[in-house]
């Protein structure tokens, strides 16, 4: 990994020099919109639309809109000289309780890594915050914006995980809330008992990403001049239950099948399922063919 940010936890009197890298990334396939004809790639550019001229990346600046429609440019001067108290700290303010932030404040983690010479007081602050169970409330400034951010530690490495300001939440406003919608209770009961019945330990592995895997393999297929198979058709969407409380009963008839017939079946390696579909694809193939 390649660091992409250098400063220090600052906690009280102590100062531990760190390096930050992305906790996460994220696997999409990317696409390039091109000509469809040749397939030559599309280039689009940065043009002024008072003059029609092509204006260079280095002559661009940002500008903030008014209501009024007029523009206030700025330069990078002018951000130079906002005061960004945290500009190379991460300041610890709090100690809290993780289960009392709220999951939708969280926007993107990042690990740290203590330089040589802030391991020591690195792995103390890491074991005590351990210890104690609760989280590290700090403020810290990346890209030129100042975040809140928690700190916690995960397989023995700080995560740094930024958040949002209180003000860019968005307050739920919706119809049915102020509807009086009447549940009985023999439905909240059956309710209750199908979380009963799907309940689980929660596993990351056994969840993939089904359809950039199905769109992997499309393209796979087109780079080997292959015939694409399209997938059997799904079963259709159900609408909405006329009977809710029929609806319940048999979803939870459903999941206990469906989690007694898993605990008896021995579970497969993804080495297994990948060589299984291998075997299958010539097999759909030569259906279609004949």
């Amino acid at each position: 990994m390649r660091s992409i940010w250098k400063g220090a936890i600052s906690f009280g009197l102590v100062t531990i020099p760190v390096k930050l890298y992305s906790a996460t990334d994220q696997k999409d396939v990317t696409f390039h919109q091109v000509h469809r004809e040749d397939g030559g790639r599309i280039r689009y550019k940065r043009v002024c639309t008072l003059d029609g001229e092509e204006v260079p990346y280095a002559d661009i600046a940002k500008g903030y809109e008014l209501a009024t429609g007029e523009i206030v440019v700025l330069t990078d001067e002018d951000f130079e000289d906002l005061p960004l108290s945290t500009s190379r700290r991460i300041d610890v303010l709090q100690f809290a309780p993780a289960e009392q932030i709220d999951p939708i404040y969280f926007a993107k983690s990042y690990y740290l890594e203590p330089d040589a010479q802030g391991a020591k007081p690195y792995v103390l602050l890491r074991n005590a915050l351990e210890s104690s169970g609760q989280v590290a409330v700090v403020k810290v400034a990346l890209r030129q914006r100042e975040s809140l951010a928690t700190l916690r530690v995960r397989d023995g490495v700080f995560v740094l995980e930024t958040m949002y300001w209180p003000d860019e939440i968005r307050v739920p406003d919706f119809n049915f809330l102020e509807e009086d919608i009447e549940v009985r209770a023999q439905e909240l009961k059956m309710a209750e008992s199908l979380i009963t019945t799907m309940e689980a330990d929660f596993d990351a592995t056994e969840y993939h990403d089904a359809y950039r895997e199905a769109l992997q393999q499309v393209i796979e297929a087109k780079v080997e001049g292959k015939e694409v198979v399209a997938p059997p058709a799904g079963e259709e969407e159900a609408g909405p239950a006329v009977d809710l409380m029929a609806a319940l009963r048999a979803s939870v008839d459903a999941a206990k099948r469906e989690r007694s017939g898993a605990a008896a079946k021995p579970r497969k390696t993804a080495k297994e399922s990948k060589d299984e579909g291998e075997k299958a694809a010539p097999k759909r193939k030569a259906r279609k063919t004949a």
